[in-house]
């Protein structure tokens, strides 16, 4: 995977030295000069975030070498790099991610306003990454074939002989994987074990993506699919609700249904970066919370930004008893997955 350095022209560095005295005045020290150049490895989608890093550019005039990949392959990539990654920013796909990097002590403790910006329940215990995005894990579901009454409210339920062959998943998919590890937290290591062991002998479609899981529902392929939530309405805003064959169940309380994040971390080498402080802070702010919540369809985490229209709010969803620090085992999920052929 090769760098995409994303350019702009650069807007006088006025603004970025600007921004920089205004993280060292909130800073318990000093931040480093900024030298208006940032290198962030995204675990997100380009075609949804090259928008809003151009947008960041654009408004700081700093300029930002972005790596794509999957957030388990750029998390991977991190470990293996350790305190010599070039990374001074991680924006990751799902906590897990973060957890396990903040584990291994490769990120650096952000500020006490970065962290207060995000309701407690969505961002870190010790202040090591902060949550930008909610996303909900739910069942896709034939509409034409069934009902919402039809479809299980836990996904303990589809391991059995009745839903053999009929459920899709992208197991490769970091938020696929942060369920299993949520399966594991809330159920115990056995419920977990068994499930996996149980619907990996009950043939189901393995796909690449969340959104080819989706497609598949759709057009009539499949009947079920576990995905995340905005892919639903991502795929509405091409076609049209009206053309929706799948359809939603949300899964309040379930380990199926629980509420993960996007978010980010700082690398413990850049910890008081200028630049990096610069682009965690602009994924908070009003503008990048409103762009993900009417581009990505994602329910924005700060006070002030509504949540895309006909979701259900996000007070209703969260799992209080899922502390999504304890999503950091991922290695251990990965393990599981792959004893019974999953990965």
């Amino acid at each position: 995977m090769k760098f995409s350095p994303l350019r702009s022209s650069l807007i006088a560095l006025v603004t970025a030295s600007t921004i920089a005295v205004g993280l060292t005045a909130c800073s318990s020290g000093p931040a480093a000069e900024s030298d208006g150049k940032v290198v962030v490895y995204a675990g997100r989608d380009e075609a949804l975030i090259a928008p809003l890093i151009e947008q960041f550019t654009d408004e700081t005039g700093i300029e930002v070498d972005v790596r794509f990949g999957s957030t388990p392959e750029l998390s991977a990539l991190l470990l293996e790099e350790g305190e010599q990654t070039p990374a001074n920013v991680f924006l990751s796909q799902d906590a897990g991610a973060l957890g396990a990097l903040s584990n291994a002590g490769l990120l650096a403790t952000l500020l006490a306003d970065i962290t207060a910006a995000v309701p407690g329940e969505f961002t870190s215990t010790d202040d090591t990454w902060v949550g930008v995005t909610g996303r909900a894990r739910v069942i896709a579901y034939d509409s034409e074939k069934y009902s919402e009454a039809d479809i299980p409210d836990s996904v303990l339920e589809l391991s059995s002989p009745k839903w053999s062959g009929l459920v899709g998943f992208p197991p490769g998919n970091a938020s696929f994987q942060s369920f299993v590890t949520a399966l594991r937290v809330l159920e115990g290591e056995e419920v977990a074990e068994q499930w996996v062991a149980d619907i990996a002998q009950n043939s189901p479609v393995l796909t690449e993506k969340n959104g080819a899981t989706l497609d598949l529902v759709n057009s009539g392929q499949l009947d079920l699919a576990l995905i995340n939530h905005y892919y639903w309405y991502e795929r509405a805003a091409e076609l049209g609700e009206e053309n929706m064959r799948a359809q939603l169940k949300f899964l309040p309380g379930d380990a199926g249904g629980i509420v993960n994040v996007t978010g980010a971390g700082i690398l413990k080498n850049s910890g008081k970066d200028a630049d990096a402080l610069a682009f965690v802070k602009f994924l908070l702010s009003e503008s990048a919370q409103e762009y993900f919540a009417t581009a990505t369809f994602e329910y924005p985490l700060v006070e002030g930004v509504a949540s895309p229209k006909g979701l259900p709010a996000l007070s209703e969803l969260a799992n209080t008893q899922l502390d999504l620090a304890d999503l950091a085992s991922l290695a251990e999920t990965q393990a599981l997955l792959a004893k019974y052929g999953l990965l």
